[in-house]
């Protein structure tokens, strides 16, 4: 089944800020909340549908990703080009509601008595996201390509596998929780009790305690390291573009959700070449003679070298094109062309016997410029070739 537009399931227009999206959300998710709508496995959806529509809404680099790919960002990039959105289980959904709602823990705990069961109200840590820059070569971005970066970042501690403690006896169920991460209180008010419910302050929402933590990573769960990282960067990528990996960030204390891998894009200059969009120009230089006799020269292209024809009688600023040796659009079998700019080249120092030659055509009423009669000018031409 198809997935609904994200916009749409939040019920918000693709120019809504982050406070419309937030709110948004916030709305949906009370409205569909499994303690409101217990046993309702239609209500259960649109509440996962709704908490995958922030998620990605709600980043700055998914949302940009979504909005100039949609869905197919993740269905054509199960290396990582995607968003990252569709993988969300309920303790990932649950995780979002100190940011949405203020407190870590469900909008209905203090109205329907407690919540989710089984531990439902634990904080689930989540690593920071991680941004790094590529350097592509105008080659590889046409192309697409795959590097393999080393990256200095937070990773999980092998000696505890993450966990922060020393050995296994070494965990105890909290004291002030009791387990379930958060802890309840009860006040008087004039309009009767009043249940609030808090991240617990002793366990930090993890419903267990240390008793003796890691030597190597000092019960964080996670230590400084290296790590070495594949990235599958698809085809006609564009300087400042943004991509994502999902959970290849800094690694979350205490088994935690890892953070996400920003990824920017950098071009590097090309020595002959200019990408214009999908296009690539090349300004080529012949002198006149070849101009006016025509002849064949051989230009750069991504692909490496194509030989073209200039035809007699060929002017200065004519364009000459090249279909298909541009620069793909991602995801897309469109490609781009190359656009080449014949300049005509006229020599700075002429020899005696040249000087003479030349001397005697600058007569010839061939050598006598009439502009305007059949020549078009560089903007009409431009115009004529774009439409």
């Amino acid at each position: 089944m198809a997935k609904r537009d994200y916009y749409d399931v939040l019920g918000v227009s693709r120019g809504a800020d982050a406070d419309e999206i937030k709110k948004a959300y916030r709305k949906m998710a009370i409205k569909y909340h499994p303690d409101k709508n217990e046993g309702d496995k239609a209500a259960e959806e649109k509440f996962k549908e709704a908490a995958e529509a922030y998620e990605v809404l709600s980043t700055p680099e998914k949302r940009q990703r979504y909005d100039q790919f949609g869905h197919a960002a993740n269905a054509s990039s199960p290396n990582g080009g995607g968003y990252g959105g569709g993988n969300m289980n309920m303790d990932d959904i649950f995780s979002q509601f100190g940011d949405i709602f203020g407190g870590g823990g469900s909008p209905f705990d203090g109205f329907f008595g407690g919540g989710r069961q089984g531990g439902g109200g634990r904080r689930v840590a989540r690593g920071s996201n991680l941004r790094i820059k590529v350097r592509l070569t105008l080659e590889e971005i046409a192309n697409g390509a795959e590097k393999k970066i080393k990256v200095n970042k937070q990773i999980v501690c092998k000696t505890c596998d993450g966990t922060g403690a020393k050995d296994k006896s070494s965990f105890q169920t909290c004291k002030t929780c009791g387990g379930q991460g958060s802890v309840r209180r009860v006040t008087n008010t004039i309009l009767g009790q009043m249940q609030t419910t808090s991240t617990c302050p002793t366990c930090n929402g993890e419903g267990s305690t240390i008793t003796s933590k890691c030597n190597v990573c000092h019960g964080d769960g996670v230590v400084r390291g290296e790590e070495t990282i594949t990235i599958n960067v698809p085809a006609g990528v564009s300087e400042g573009m943004q991509l994502s990996m999902s959970g290849k960030g800094n690694a979350a204390p205490r088994g935690g959700v890892p953070g996400d891998l920003i990824i920017l894009i950098e071009e590097i200059p090309h020595e002959t070449l200019k990408r214009d969009g999908n296009n690539v120009i090349y300004d080529l230089h012949v002198n006149f003679v070849d101009a006016a006799l025509g002849t064949s020269v051989e230009v750069p292209t991504i692909d490496g070298k194509a030989k073209i024809k200039i035809e007699p009688g060929t002017q200065g600023g004519k364009i000459l094109r090249l279909k298909g040796k541009g620069v793909p659009e991602v995801n897309s079998y469109h490609r781009g062309d190359q656009l080449i700019h014949v300049n005509i080249w006229t020599p700075k120092a002429l020899s005696r016997e040249e000087r003479e030659i030349l001397e005697k055509l600058q007569s010839s009423p061939n050598f006598k410029p009439n502009p305007g009669k059949n020549e078009k000018s560089f903007f009409e031409r431009m115009k004529e070739y774009f439409e």
